[in-house]
């Protein structure tokens, strides 16, 4: 697949944490197999592959990374169930970027699988993997991950406790520019305050809109997932994402398709949201 695209004067590279399995009825719903199946295999115990994507920005002033996958430190009972590929490190020096040289890292919201390299157990210690980075989430995903309620299995406080003591991880509260071009957007619906990542530069904007569109195969307004703690609000968040970045053309990331990494959308002739065949970056 297509790693790199420009954006404007900043350079986005699409870099991945690896590959785990996630069941395939949880990630597609109310919507029956025999429908998703057409589009994302299942092995025999109804996983799908499940992309683990980041991406890093350079802006030409500052490295941007967004999102950092599962990591290295998961309990092994969650091992067993999910693997844990952490190639996020080695993907990242292969574009020739060290940890040291991440400036801002950027968390949609705090699930394992989105927060997992923000720190990492060194000398018996939980230290930050970007030690000169500064982190970014919404406060209110994590009151959330405190609040212990139906998606609680899916946070580990060590990604992202020690950050918020220190003072490295920054709390927002909604709709903020993070540095010139890029800023952060609340869309609920798979958590309360998840946010999406929007990035413009000259006259182009991609927006890494995480877990409410996870893959190109979830585009379809109505194919949420069985994870969305708000399953409506996802689709409206769907429908006014879909209303800006269609008719401006903006590139959507997908945060866990294994093979596109990013694609424009379009309507089809049945009205139907499509990723674009031509653009589409598949491997």
């Amino acid at each position: 697949m297509s790693k790199q695209v420009s954006i404007g004067n900043f350079e986005l590279t699409a870099l991945s944490d690896g590959v785990y399995h996630l069941d395939g009825g949880a990630f597609f719903g109310i919507v029956p197999k025999v429908l998703w199946s057409k589009r994302v295999p299942s092995d025999d115990k109804n996983r799908v592959p499940t992309g683990l994507n980041s991406v890093l920005v350079r802006t030409g002033d500052k490295n941007i990374l967004i999102e950092t996958g599962v990591g290295n430190k998961l309990p092994e009972k969650m091992v067993q169930i999910y693997g844990q590929p952490a190639k996020l490190l080695d993907a990242l020096s292969a574009t020739g970027v060290s940890p040291d040289d991440i400036d801002i890292v950027i968390n949609t919201h705090l699930h394992f699988d989105h927060c997992g390299w923000n720190t990492v157990l060194r000398g018996g210690k939980i230290v930050p993997t970007f030690p000169k980075a500064k982190y970014y989430v919404q406060e209110g995903e994590w009151k959330h991950a405190h609040q212990g309620q139906r998606d609680t299995v899916s946070y580990l406080h060590e990604n992202y406790d020690p950050l918020v003591e220190s003072g490295q991880m920054q709390l927002l509260r909604g709709t903020q520019e993070i540095v010139p071009g890029i800023s952060v957007e609340v869309f609920p619906g798979h958590t309360r305050d998840m946010q999406a990542v929007i990035i413009r530069s000259g006259d182009k904007t991609a927006c890494y809109i995480s877990d409410l569109i996870p893959t190109s195969a979830h585009v379809e307004v109505n194919w949420v997932m069985g994870f969305d703690l708000y399953p409506l609000e996802t689709i409206e968040s769907r429908k006014r994402y879909y209303s800006r970045a269609i008719p401006r053309n903006w590139l959507t990331m997908f945060t866990h398709d294994p093979k596109v990494p990013w694609s424009y959308l379009e309507k089809d002739k049945r009205g139907k949201i499509v990723a674009k065949e031509s653009t589409a970056l598949a491997g």
